[in-house]
């Protein structure tokens, strides 16, 4: 018989408040995936990996605060969980960034199986500071990462999430710092929430973490979404993103956003739609530029007439980093 892969639990970066302690993750087998793996053959293998992962159904999960209080949940048919409770007295247990940290273990006693990290894994949970001046949600693909989102038939995206490592992913100049100049603000001390948003499945959270940590991106919650939901959604469905985003602003009725995503594909829709159904939560929309007349064309058409809220179309972070320093958002 083939030895079984010991378990595992990722818990997703995600945010909440001083009453509201909310967590995403997924309890599947560990399938060593090496995200710096090189090697045509090895990028493929764990590709298939990523999106053959052996989850771990309906077992039973406990999370453990750093007071010590203790909150439990169960792993869906795919092995995806979610803990949504009200719990005082989170903000006291958050650092200065605003990142409460928590264990996270399976909790069934009748699991017979070789579990990694003594059973012990850690989650975070971004809290933001009550100095914060504004958000930042950002798209990921084409926006801070190259991923070829507006080729043909998407064959870069394809080429690039199966034969390219994590490690070997180039960042788009300048973003990394103009993110880190956001996150500090004006003051320079204001720990500005950096919330990163894409359309990409749950099974590539660990290799963009992986990217945004390698690339000193500043830490944030990363919001992806489900492989199964792909292919589920109809006709007149609001996309993921979008969803993501309103409810990012739900959580914080009275901090204003910065939108940043690119020319390519759905962002400048969304964020468009976002502003005339939130038009004093925005404070200003960044929107990378793509080499692409046709989608630019498009982009420029959408916004002509739009005054309520200052967008930009930028070829780098610079022009973006000039606006920004204008606007006072960062110094």
């Amino acid at each position: 018989m083939f030895k079984k892969d010991p378990l595992q639990i990722i818990a997703f970066q995600t945010y909440g408040t001083s009453n509201h302690f909310y967590l995403r993750g997924r309890a599947l087998e560990d399938e060593t995936i090496n995200l710096e793996q090189k090697g045509l053959f090895g990028l493929f293998i764990n590709s298939w990996k990523r999106f053959e992962s052996d989850e771990i159904k309906h077992t039973e999960l406990k999370i453990t605060l750093p007071n010590g209080m203790i909150l439990k949940t169960v792993s869906d048919d795919h092995g995806y969980f979610k803990v949504d409770e009200h719990v005082d007295g989170l903000g006291a247990l958050a650092n200065d960034e605003g990142w409460l940290n928590f264990e996270i273990a399976y909790n069934d006693v009748n699991l017979k199986r070789s579990i990694q990290n003594s059973n012990r894994f850690s989650g975070e949970l971004l809290i933001p500071s009550i100095q914060a001046q504004f958000g930042v949600i950002s798209d990921i693909d084409d926006t801070i990462i190259h991923t070829g989102v507006v080729s043909t038939l998407k064959w870069k995206v394809l080429l690039n999430s199966i034969f390219k490592s994590a490690a070997s992913r180039i960042p788009l100049e300048g973003a990394a710092a103009f993110y880190h100049k956001l996150h500090r603000g004006r003051s320079g001390k204001n720990a500005n929430p950096i919330f990163y948003v894409s359309h990409s499945p749950w099974n590539l959270y660990r290799y963009l973490e992986f990217f945004l940590k390698q690339n000193a991106f500043p830490k944030g919650p990363i919001l992806l979404r489900s492989f199964k939901d792909i292919f589920k959604n109809k006709p007149g469905d609001r996309p993921q993103k979008h969803i993501e985003i309103v409810n990012i602003l739900k959580t914080y009725p009275k901090l204003k956003f910065i939108l940043i995503g690119d020319s390519g594909e759905h962002d400048p829709d969304i964020y468009k739609e976002i502003v005339e159904a939130y038009p004093k939560r925005i404070l200003a929309i960044y929107l990378h530029s793509v080499n692409h007349k046709k989608k630019m064309l498009r982009v420029s058409r959408l916004y002509k007439d739009f005054k309520s809220t200052p967008v930009l179309l930028v070829k780098n972070s610079v022009l973006a980093t000039e606006h920004a320093k204008q606007d006072g958002f960062i110094n």
